[in-house]
């Protein structure tokens, strides 16, 4: 049986660390354009041309899906006093995911996914069914989703390493990716710190959601 993988923490920057920094790199995407922001390479190889727009479509699209997530989430839970902040948090983080995922497909050029609708829908049937079997189902939902992103960052970062960096958003992207993978880690953490792992049928659950993240990674890249 599939079981959920948690990176280890040695690979990623403290996401409190990251908070206590006087600038996040994702906020280039919040200030007035720049090369970096705005313009896309144009040295880049047909291969890393395809691989820069498949990891972007489907990093979009996976911004969506985690945003719809925990609207779906939020719309069961969002007053509940133990997990309605908590769910709100990392949904507001998702909502500033998304905006800057949007300005990258913009900036580098990519044709979004065929397959946003199905993302959206998915998404927050997702949140929403898992909620409805227990405050820990929605938050094995978080683990698995989030493990399963994390994993994807890090693939994406290790492609990028290969990539020219001599036009500034190259480096700007990897560091934007770096930022939003450690975000989600620290998500994957809170929904352990909340009894994720106390779901009914923990590993079962966490496997078909992980295994279906997994699935729905290929799909965007294609379609």
């Amino acid at each position: 049986m599939l079981t959920v993988r948690r990176i280890p923490a040695s690979t990623r920057t403290s996401p409190s660390a990251i908070r206590c920094a006087s600038r996040l790199a994702s906020d280039a995407y919040f200030e007035p354009a720049s090369e970096g922001t705005s313009k896309t390479p144009e040295n880049l190889t047909p291969r890393q041309r395809e691989v820069l727009s498949k990891a972007l479509r489907v990093d979009q699209a996976g911004e969506l899906a985690a945003n719809t997530i925990y609207q779906g989430q939020h719309f069961v839970l969002g007053r509940d006093q133990k997990v309605g902040d908590v769910i709100q948090e990392m949904w507001d983080q998702e909502k500033r995911h998304l905006k800057v995922m949007n300005q990258l497909q913009r900036q580098h050029h990519i044709r979004p996914t065929a397959l946003w609708e199905v993302a959206r829908v998915a998404g927050w049937g997702l949140g929403a069914a898992t909620v409805l079997m227990g405050k820990e189902a929605a938050m094995a939902c978080t683990e698995a989703v989030e493990t399963a992103i994390g994993e994807h960052y890090n693939d994406q970062l290790k492609d990028l390493e290969s990539f020219p960096q001599d036009h500034p958003s190259i480096p700007l992207l990897r560091q934007v990716i770096e930022e939003f993978r450690d975000d989600e880690l620290e998500h994957l953490d809170t929904a352990i710190d909340h009894d994720s792992q106390k779901a009914p049928a923990h590993a079962l659950l966490t496997a078909v959601i992980q295994k279906g993240c997994e699935f729905a990674i290929e799909a965007c890249k294609r379609v």
